[in-house]
């Protein structure tokens, strides 16, 4: 009885096996009841032969022809057929039955014997008497042989009766079951799947909160239980997805807002300079705000004496001794309203904090100290690491660029030295030992004439010196009032076409930023010397300044249409031609002079630019 409560499956068996018992119990019995009628219809045959053999032999008796005594022994020959004679089969079916057609079966025998057979012998002669008497007796045997015909269709009908009262019942008995087991199935199984089914379409739709309520003990309940707990557990562990969904959310929603601020920062932090409390502490208060963090500390580290100095800090309760703006309130952490509101302590007991070096390659520019109550999640450190990244690369840009100006301040007064000692120097050099010349001469008392040479060299030689002067003060102007070789090629191209009264032809195809300033001074120095030369001893009406870069090659050509070299040697005592070699070596480039084939003068320089000059320079 337990295993039928607990297990739906064993009451669904039990259920067709007991149907399946009645069915074949059923039909049993009835192929038995219909067996135990076989006989019954030759038996009824036999009674009918009977009937008709005593009609027979009443006929005989009322023709005198025939012999009704061997039409009697006829009837009494078909009297003792055996298959007059009911068997009773199957133990106690159609027993009862049998025994009274068989009881008949013997009256009707003994009849004969005693009554028709004697009668008629009797009406054997004739006898009218005899014959009534022998057509009664044989009319009356004939009213027996009906009766034991109805004694026949009495037990047969009786038997189909049985069968059909056995087959009714096993019908009521299969319907009573199926009715059982209908009801059976609809409490528990029906309606079990039902909730079932409508628990998930509830799943489907995400909603958890249902449940079956199932306490039945077969599967189906265990079944239901099962999934009320796995809803259960789906339930708490969506409603937990949902929060930390929600959380992950916001905190995304936070960190977009914190890259957002980073990079619409990051202009101003890069464009700065040296202030970086115009910079980065907006930028830092706005991420205090954001990811509820602070108070954040930024020290450079001082590489000459390995210290590491706070520039800045929000929420500062006094100004940096540092500090170059009395008016800025950036640090001082009392006239922050934000912090005010947000509760942010500037002295905690219970504050920690996490220190990100700022970092640029292998080169620590200092740490970035930033203090917190709760713990933050791993990707506000990360946006942390990104801030440094931005702020390290902005300082050390800065450091470069401060570098640089002072790298570039040194090479220009270098710059400066040598070109003042190439010319002006050189020149005021020949000044002086013409002036110690004179001296001498006077003091020998040399002839006027003699004196007069020397004079002249003097006024040549200052000459010179004015226009070396001259020049460089142009070239040093050009150089510092535009930036780039291009536009000071231009004006020196303008200078010239005016100073020879026709345009000079200007071609510039070299990309920005290739040559260095010293590179830069270099071609326009050989450039102004050409030109000068063409000005001084070409008397050309035609000329072309073209600079181009072609297969990593740069190329400077001043060409003219003048009278030309006599050779593509430089001229005795000719030092224009000399400084423009020496500036030439100087720049790694090869300077050629030469004739050109229409005639006039060609000057051609080759160079290829180092890509890395800068290293070199910042080494040097």
């Amino acid at each position: 009885m337990n295993a039928l409560r607990h297990s739906l499956v064993a009451r669904i068996v039990v259920y067709l096996m007991l149907i399946s018992c009645l069915a074949l119990a059923s039909i049993g019995l009835t192929v038995l009841m219909a067996k135990s009628t076989q006989g019954n219809a030759a038996t009824i045959n036999e009674a009918g032969a009977l009937r008709l053999a005593s009609a027979r032999v009443i006929t005989a008796l009322e023709r005198p022809d025939a012999d009704p005594v061997s039409q009697a022994q006829t009837l009494q020959q078909r009297l003792e057929n055996p298959a007059l004679k009911i068997r009773p089969r199957y133990g106690v079916i159609g027993r009862q039955a049998a025994r009274e057609t068989n009881a008949a079966l013997v009256t009707l025998r003994t009849t004969f014997q005693r009554q028709i057979l004697p009668a008629v012998t009797a009406a054997r002669r004739g006898e009218p008497a005899a014959v009534s008497r022998a057509r009664t007796q044989i009319n009356d045997f004939i009213h027996q042989i009906d009766q034991f015909v109805t004694l026949q269709e009495r037990a047969t009908e009786a038997r189909i009766t049985l069968m059909g009262r056995v087959q009714m019942l096993s019908l009521g008995l299969v319907a009573l079951l199926l009715l059982f087991a209908m009801l059976d199935m609809r409490r528990n199984l029906a309606r079990p799947l039902r909730r079932l089914m409508q628990l998930s379409q509830h799943f489907s739709q995400r909603r958890f909160d249902y449940r079956s309520h199932f306490t039945c003990p077969d599967e189906l309940g265990r079944l239901g239980r099962t999934l009320d707990h796995m809803a259960a557990e789906l339930d708490a562990s969506y409603q937990a997805l949902e929060n930390r969904v929600t959380q992950k959310t916001a905190e995304l929603e936070r960190h977009n807002h914190a890259l957002q601020v980073i990079h619409d920062s990051s202009r101003d932090l890069y464009a700065s300079g040296n202030d970086l409390c115009a910079s980065a502490a907006p930028l830092l208060r706005r991420l205090e705000n954001i990811l509820d963090i602070g108070p954040i500390v930024l020290s450079l580290h001082n590489e000459h004496d390995g210290s590491d100095i706070e520039i800045l800090a929000t929420h500062s309760p006094k100004r940096p001794l540092y500090c170059r703006d009395l008016a800025c309130f950036a640090c001082i952490g009392e006239n922050d309203t934000d912090a005010a509101d947000r509760h942010i302590p500037l002295v905690d007991a219970n504050a920690r904090a996490l220190v990100f070096p700022v970092v640029a390659g292998h080169l620590t520019l200092g740490y970035l100290t930033v203090s917190y109550l709760e713990t933050p999640p791993p990707s506000t450190r990360q946006l942390l690491n990104t801030l440094t990244d931005q702020l390290a690369t902005a300082i050390y840009l800065e450091q470069r660029i401060e570098e640089r100006q002072q790298l570039s301040l040194i090479q220009e007064r270098t710059i400066l030295a040598r070109e003042l000692h190439d010319s002006l120097a050189q020149s005021l050099s020949y000044l002086k030992m013409q002036v110690a010349r004179l001296e001498r001469m006077q003091a020998r008392d040399f002839p006027a004439e003699r004196q007069s040479e020397v004079i002249g060299d003097l006024r040549e030689g200052l000459n010179s010196a004015y226009r070396q002067l001259r020049e460089l003060l142009t070239t040093f102007r050009l150089s510092l009032d535009k930036s780039g070789l291009q536009p000071a090629l231009e004006q020196t191209v303008h200078e010239f076409s005016q100073r020879l009264e026709f345009p000079i032809e200007l071609v510039y195809q070299i990309p920005p930023y290739l040559l260095s300033a010293n590179e830069e001074i270099h071609l326009l120095q050989i450039t102004r010397e050409a030109l000068a030369n063409t000005v001084k001893h070409a008397h050309a009406h035609w000329a072309r300044v073209s600079l181009t870069f072609r297969q990593a090659r740069l190329h400077l050509a001043i060409e003219d249409d003048g009278i030309g070299l006599e050779n593509h040697d430089s001229p005795p005592m000719h030092y224009g031609l000399i400084i423009m070699r020496d500036r030439a070596r100087h720049i790694d480039a090869e300077l050629e002079l030469q004739n050109r084939a229409e005639g006039g003068t060609g000057v051609h320089l080759y160079m290829s630019p180092q890509a890395d000059r800068l290293i070199k320079e910042e080494s040097s």
